[in-house]
């Protein structure tokens, strides 16, 4: 049986390694933004965006819509004020603004997780481009959420625990807790996010044409279809073959000339000579 020698392009080679890239990448892209929503249903429920520090006369910490003091007593359970479902209950307009902002950008993280099972049913591309525009739909959301927030600690709520000194985008003796800090950490996800789907949805692989080697009357001759070598030793033959043709401008040597040329070029051959002695 024969032997088939199958030669790879390096084209192909690199459109073969880059869908395996972008797959791992993909994949990789769904489980941060997984992550994403849980940070953000984290930050959004926990009330723990501010918060008093050891010099604070009366404990007590504060998120979007809720509000937890402490007694001065020990033994006293924490009373924690202010309810989701009635943003009268939110003392200040600002946190209620805040808390809209960042329940939308929630809500559009928990969408984008349900928007990627359409990957079984769509183009990658275009549910790439769907989740970057939700990702970045989320992330200004949670931006707004996150710098309109200070202004709401004018009020007397935050006061009685940061001390007079304390007001809009003013701490006074309070300090920042971890839920800011990770809903800042969120926005910084989400814009990241939304660039990685914009490129996975628009960064698309070029393969160079199949190269040429020559042309006949059945059509075109390509890569694979003639060894390599035995065009180098056929042209190199051609070209130094010189046909010889007689000084008289006769009829015999015209048709001579306008007569084509038929034969086949063998390709070059070396023959090794052994000389046996008896």
């Amino acid at each position: 049986m024969g032997s088939k020698v199958e030669y790879v392009d390096s084209s192909h080679m690199y459109a073969t390694n880059y869908v395996r890239n972008s797959k791992a990448i993909g994949v990789l892209w769904g489980i941060f933004t997984i992550c994403y929503a849980i940070i953000g249903v984290v930050a959004f429920v926990t009330p723990e965006w501010m918060g008093d520090t050891q010099v604070s006369e009366n404990p007590a910490r504060f998120g979007l819509w809720s509000s937890c003091f402490f007694g001065s007593t020990i033994g006293v359970v924490e009373d924690c004020q202010g309810r989701l479902n009635d943003l009268g209950t939110i003392p200040s307009v600002p946190s209620k603004v805040a808390t809209v902002f960042a329940g939308l950008s929630v809500l559009i993280a928990l969408l984008t997780i349900v928007v990627m099972l359409l990957f079984f049913f769509f183009a990658s591309t275009t549910v790439f481009h769907l989740c970057g525009w939700m990702q970045v739909i989320s992330a200004g959301c949670m931006i707004t959420a996150v710098a309109v927030y200070p202004a709401g600690w004018d009020v007397a709520e935050v006061r009685r625990t940061c001390g007079p000194a304390a007001g809009a985008y003013r701490l006074g003796d309070c300090s920042l807790r971890w839920a800011y800090l990770l809903a800042v950490i969120g926005c910084l996800d989400a814009a990241i996010l939304a660039t990685l789907a914009f490129i996975l949805a628009t960064r698309h692989v070029k393969l160079q044409p199949e190269p040429v080697y020559g042309t006949t009357g059945a059509g075109s001759m390509y890569k694979g279809e003639v060894n390599g070598g035995f065009l180098e030793d056929t042209q190199s033959m051609a070209g130094s073959r010189k046909i010889a043709e007689p000084a008289s401008g006769s009829a015999d040597a015209s048709s001579r000339r306008s007569r084509p040329l038929l034969g086949v070029l063998q390709p070059h051959r070396s023959v090794q000579v052994v000389r046996i002695q008896a």
